[in-house]
This record gives C-alpha cells, structure tokens and sequence, in this order.
C-alpha cells in the first residue's frame, strides 16, 4: 500500500485561507470540507495569523529581520512613553513654579534642539507666558558699578552718611556723580538714615560763681591749630544709668583732642577732657578755651587748669547755644550717627563705642562739609604740607 503524497502550503495559500474565515465569513469545517484541509492544521494557521497581528512571532515561524527592527522600535516608544508620564506626573509633584519651567526652557531654546511649541507642549505651560518671562528679565536693569560703590560708602559710615557726604566720598574714589543722582540711587535701593532725638538738660548756669566774657565771639575759623578750642558736657544713656561725656573740640580742624567720661559730672570730669588735650596738643599760652557757663567750667579746679597753662577763658552768654554751635552739632552727630543706634548695657560699653566713634571714625574717616569733605586727621596733614 503506496502513502498518500504530503501536500505542502505556501504563505500566500495559508493567507488566503484564513481570510476566507476571518473576512468572509466562513467557517472552519465549510472551508476544510470545500478544499479538502484538516481542520488541526487549519486551526493552526489561524492562531498564527492571530499571533503575528498581535505582536508575536508566528508558531514555528520566526521573524523576519525588518519585524525584528520594528518590533524594537515598538517597544522603545512605549518605553518612552512610560518614562514621560512618570516624569510628567514627578514634575507635577515638585511644583516648581511657571517661572522655572521657563528657566529649563531657555537653555532648550539656545540649544535649538527643540521648537518653543514642543517644549511648551511637553512642559504643560503656555507660549505667551514665555514670551512675557523673557521680557521681564529685559526689563530689569543690572545693578550698576556706583550703586554698588555707593551701598558700600553707606554701610561703611554706620549707615549715617546722607546724599552730601556720599557724594562727596564717591567723588573722592573717582567716580563723578550728582548729588540728585546719589538721591535716586538711595532712594531705589532703600538706603535711608532713621535718628531718634532725646533731650536732658546738662548745664547749671544758676551759681555764684565768676564766669568769663565770651571772648571767641562766635569766630569759628581760626587760621591755625590750636588757637582756640571748645568744650562742652552731654549725657549717654545706658541701661545702668547715666554717663556724661566731656570733650574739647580744636575749631581749626574740627578735631576731637581731648574727652573724658564718668557717671556723674565733678569739675574733675571736664577737667580730666582739658588735661587729655593739653598733653596731646602741647598748645602754646594764648589758646582760647570756650565754654558753656556750666558750674564745672566754673569750678576753681578748671579755671586755675587755665591759669595755669596760660590760657584765655571763655564762655557762652547765658542761655545762648549758638555761642557754642560747633560743639552742640558734633554732639548732635555722635548721637545720631551712633549712640541712639545702640542701647548700652552699661558703661564700660558705651565708653568702648564713644571712644571708638571718636578715635576710629569721626577724627580718621568721618567726611566734614566744613573741611571741604575730609576727616579732620586729613585735613591736618593737608594743611601742614601745604
């Protein structure tokens, strides 16, 4: 008995038949019987049709090269789709604010890797709020080379200089500006002096005993140092109480060049300032030493200092400040520009900080307008040369 022989099937015959029951309805056993098919192995040409549409290899069919790349191709796009949404889903978690997505989309955009669409797109904001990113950060003007030299002058004064002596110091580092100018720089950059007056009354002119005629007269520009000095007492306030400041003040450089203080106000107290500037300055006989008519510049103690040293006594007219106006606006500037910025613990500590105001800035860098801009150390070193 002679075996049938083994028909073999093509792909196109295979395709031809599952369409018949896929697209043209018919079913396995009318096929079969009409074309003489077992229906196992037609079944099995179904499930690898229904494979391949689905992504897979056939059965006992491997793919192709090209199915292979497009396959891969697949599977890398859902793989991106994958990292995207959890990216998307990340950044909106971390709400980073509109205005660092735009930050994140600049760079993108000098790169010109990607359209501004697309990166708007992918980044869930919109064009126009870019757009008015961009601009803003045009608008804003850089922080110029003077504001920063002038924010610096500021600091360095205790944050007491005004437009005059700001300007005056800008000047002086090279750099020439208006006065207006350094107004509106302060102004923009909110730079202001905030001074707080408090008053307490120091001077007993009330007392028996002799005072001097006022023989300085109001004349505040000596021709050299050491012709004529004024002296005068205020009050510190401190949370211990009480401390009184005595200070002799040289009219020529406006220098500070002697200063004594203590927690009450003895003869001994202005006497002490006295002695300090005469040992510093060594001045010769015929200095004029004006005053107020306070009780201790009345004192035996001060008047035979002056005696001594060959001094010419002087003092104001009896409830006349502007006698001694010089001595009452260095005093309104050491409280304005240092003691009623601080609250001292006691006096040991506002000694230290008077002492250092006066040594450290007011004589050695402190601009004064009636010295054409310069610290009185300055303008004695000036004036000697010249």
């Amino acid at each position: 008995m002679s075996k049938k022989p083994r028909r073999s099937y093509d792909a196109a015959f295979k395709l031809q038949v599952v369409n018949m029951i896929t697209t043209q309805g018919l079913s396995i056993s009318q096929v079969c019987q009409d074309m003489r098919l077992g229906e196992s192995m037609v079944r099995r040409w179904l499930q690898q049709f229904k494979a391949e549409q689905s992504g897979l290899p056939g059965i006992g069919k491997p793919l192709t090269p090209e199915q292979q790349r497009i396959r891969q191709l697949e599977a890398e796009v859902r793989q991106l789709k994958s990292d995207n949404d959890l990216l998307k889903k990340a950044f909106r978690l971390l709400c980073p604010g509109a205005e660092v997505t735009y930050q994140v989309i600049k760079p993108l955009q000098a790169e010109k890797a990607h359209s501004l669409k697309q990166c708007c797109r992918v980044l869930e904001v919109s064009r126009s709020g870019y757009y008015t990113s961009v601009k803003r950060e045009q608008d804003v003007k850089p922080v110029s080379e003077v504001a920063v030299q002038l924010t610096s002058v500021f600091e360095a004064s205790g944050r007491c200089y005004g437009s005059r002596r700001i300007r005056a110091a800008l000047v002086n580092k090279g750099i020439p500006i208006g006065r207006y100018k350094v107004r509106s720089l302060m102004r923009q950059h909110q730079l202001r002096t905030v001074w707080k007056r408090k008053f307490v009354h120091t001077t007993d002119s009330n007392h028996p005993l002799p005072v001097y005629d006022n023989v300085l007269n109001r004349q505040f520009r000596p021709e050299a140092p050491n012709r004529a000095w004024v002296a005068d007492i205020t009050y510190i306030r401190t949370l211990a109480g009480w401390l009184y400041l005595a200070v002799v003040l040289d009219l020529y450089s406006r220098k500070i060049v002697g200063w004594a203080m203590a927690p009450s106000m003895p003869a001994e107290l202005v006497c002490s300032a006295l002695k300090m500037a005469l040992i510093q300055r060594q001045p010769q006989p015929g200095l004029i030493v004006h005053s107020d008519r306070g009780s201790q510049y009345a004192s035996h103690e001060y008047t035979q200092l002056i005696e001594d040293y060959g001094l010419i006594g002087s003092m104001s007219r009896k409830g006349n400040c502007w006698d001694n106006s010089v001595m009452e606006r260095f005093f309104l500037n050491l409280k304005m520009e240092r003691v009623w910025r601080r609250q001292y613990a006691n006096h040991p500590e506002a000694v230290k900080d008077i002492t250092d105001y006066i040594v450290c800035f007011y004589n050695s860098q402190r601009l004064h307008s009636g010295l054409g801009n310069v610290p009185p150390n300055v303008y004695e070193q000036e004036m000697a040369r010249a």
